[in-house]
């Protein structure tokens, strides 16, 4: 309660500090669990026994990968740098476009189809599946001996492509990425079912009157129409890339040789194996700088499409 006679000066005050006494607890449980464990995290990442360096950071980033995990000519002069980090950069330029593209294209598709409601229902069991579970999976479907895509590939006479691929420097990363795009289709078809069936019909109507095809609706209308739920998709998508870790540890565990190994599992080695905490620091770090890039570019541009 304002008394009679204070200034506005003053009442502001008054405000602000009772804002900021509402305000405490929660700085108080933020400050203990997420401003100290990321400043306590930062600081072991750059402490080494020479005292403050950042050679944990370039440890993490210089280790090189198994060539032929990246199908790479051995004649570019032996495996790339950059490790893990190198594996979860191709797995989003592989997994992000598909998975984007593919539920946008069933979400359209599904708008004509009869009984879609349960065609959908299938589809999203993928995410209701634990991911751990989920790497299971993935690994009996590429088994050599009863796998689905070993058979069908044998069937096709690629014998190369006939046996267990999570066994194989050469594919074990292919495999992983393929199964994570059935594991995420669910969440790109529901996001874009709803954006789809949100678009006006009428706009659609007019079009195929005038003598456009479905190409052509699905191009100029569809895809425009439904430009803010495809960039989360993409982004949430990207976010989840990152950090993957569950289907790998189910799957593969990293191998053979590290041709699988992605950056959340190298933490988790650091951490739990190697007991060399400066560099699982270190990765946690980069980790979090990468989320934190996607992240914000997710709310620019998501603000940027609220005010057109």
């Amino acid at each position: 309660m304002s008394r009679v006679g204070d200034s506005p000066l003053s009442l502001k005050i008054k405000e602000h500090v009772r804002a900021y006494l509402f305000l405490l607890p929660a700085l108080a449980l933020l400050s203990v669990f997420v401003i100290y464990p990321i400043a306590g995290t930062i600081s072991i990442s750059l402490r080494s026994e020479e005292g403050f360096t950042l050679g944990n950071y370039i440890a993490v980033v210089t280790e090189r990968s198994p060539t032929k995990a990246l199908i790479i000519s051995e004649n570019l002069g032996g495996a790339p740098p950059w490790g893990a980090l190198l594996h979860n950069a191709v797995w989003i330029l592989v997994h992000v476009p598909a998975t984007t593209a593919l539920g946008l294209v069933l979400a359209y598709m599904l708008t004509h189809v009869y009984g879609r409601s349960v065609v959908k229902s299938l589809i999203f069991v993928s995410m209701v599946i634990p991911m751990v579970v989920g790497g299971l999976i993935i690994r009996f479907i590429f088994d050599g001996q009863v796998g689905v895509i070993p058979r069908l590939m044998g069937g096709l006479g690629l014998e190369d492509l006939a046996r267990t691929w999570t066994a194989y420097p050469e594919t074990s990363l292919a495999s992983l990425i393929i199964g994570s795009i059935w594991l995420w289709l669910g969440f790109s078809l529901t996001i874009h079912s709803a954006a789809v069936d949100n678009i006006p019909r009428s706009y659609i109507e007019a079009a195929r009157i005038d003598g456009a095809s479905e190409l052509q609706i699905f191009r100029y209308i569809v895809v425009p129409a439904v430009w803010p739920a495809t960039l989360t998709v993409a982004v949430m998508t990207l976010l989840w890339d990152l950090k993957i870790f569950d289907i790998v540890y189910a799957a593969t565990q990293g191998g053979p040789g590290g041709s699988s190994t992605v950056l959340a599992y190298v933490m988790w080695l650091y951490f739990a194996r190697a007991l060399d905490y400066g560099k699982a620091a270190a990765t946690a770090v980069i980790l979090t700088i990468l989320t934190l890039v996607a992240a914000a570019y997710l709310v620019r541009r998501s603000l940027g499409v609220e005010k057109r």
